[in-house]
């Protein structure tokens, strides 16, 4: 389904996203073993973060999908929500994946390729990147600027900041991974608050059945999206 008046930064990101996981990943979250026990709105603490890693993955989560005119940002969507809930369940303790040895660098399509389980490598490099802004720049990362976040970031990205025990592009892509997972998964796992995400797309969600509309391109769905709840 075609997205429609959305800024060229943002359609970008989303048409990775999307096409990185098909239809029905967006609907159950990609990477979601099983359901997370979501708690009421207004009422959510972290169940594995400390509340040193909390504010670092908030803060982080928050520049790769910066609140826009388009649509909600990762925060509002409950993408760090998402990923703490994830944690404590198969996918965060790696009970998805063959985790034995040997590891070595691969294409994605040979699936995960690292010693440290999700949480075990949120729990390393979420420290790690906080060093290392204070190493560069003499804050904690959630204290700087967002123009510094999003240089280190870049860093991340590019594999050249030295965050300790995880490289950095395996951290960068768990945690762009999992952003992009909670902001379009279902709600029922925790993320995409209000199906927001959705709306913004308009993308049907769970509905059983909206192949008339698949090919009316630029034509808004009429329907609003469904949750799997």
């Amino acid at each position: 389904m075609k997205v429609i008046g959305i800024s060229p930064h943002r359609r970008s990101f989303l048409r990775k996203a999307i096409t990185a996981a098909p239809a029905v990943a967006l609907v159950a979250g990609a990477g979601v073993g099983v359901a997370a026990s979501v708690p009421p709105p207004g009422a959510f603490k972290p169940g594995y973060f400390t509340a040193a890693e909390w504010t670092t993955l908030t803060a982080l989560v928050d520049r790769l999908i910066p609140a826009n005119d388009d649509g909600p940002g990762a925060i509002e969507a409950g993408v760090h929500e998402f990923i703490d809930l994830q944690m404590n369940t198969p996918y965060g303790h790696g009970k998805l994946w063959f985790m034995q040895g040997p590891f070595v660098p691969s294409l994605p399509e040979f699936g995960y390729q690292f010693g440290m389980a999700p949480r075990e490598l949120y729990r390393s490099a979420l420290p790690g990147l906080d060093k290392a802004a204070q190493r560069k720049l003499g804050k904690a990362f959630a204290e700087l600027e967002a123009a510094q976040q999003d240089a280190l970031i870049g860093e991340l990205e590019k594999g050249t900041l030295d965050i300790g025990a995880v490289p950095p592009k395996t951290f960068f892509g768990q945690v762009l991974q999992n952003t992009r997972e909670g902001y379009f998964s279902d709600p029922v796992h925790g993320g995409n608050k209000g199906m927001a995400a959705w709306k913004m797309i308009n993308f049907p969600g769970a509905r059983g059945d909206y192949m008339d509309w698949v090919e009316q391109y630029g034509t808004k769905y009429p329907l609003p999206p469904a949750s799997i709840a």
